[in-house]
């Protein structure tokens, strides 16, 4: 979020709106390097690690 709203300076509104592909490339371009394809695995990956929070 920080890297969206903070360094990109986008709107709340424009930041959730982004794709991760979206996303992963603007932090490319930020860092001068090379998207890499962000595949399912490393996704399924982060998910596990960081699963969402249920509120109830």
């Amino acid at each position: 979020m920080s890297f969206g709203l903070g360094l990109l300076r986008h709107a709340p509104k424009e930041f959730w709106a982004m794709t991760p592909r979206e996303l992963h490339a603007a932090m490319a371009a930020f860092n001068h390097t090379t998207p890499r394809e962000f595949e399912r695995a490393n996704l399924t990956t982060l998910m596990k690690a960081f699963p969402d929070e249920v509120m109830t």
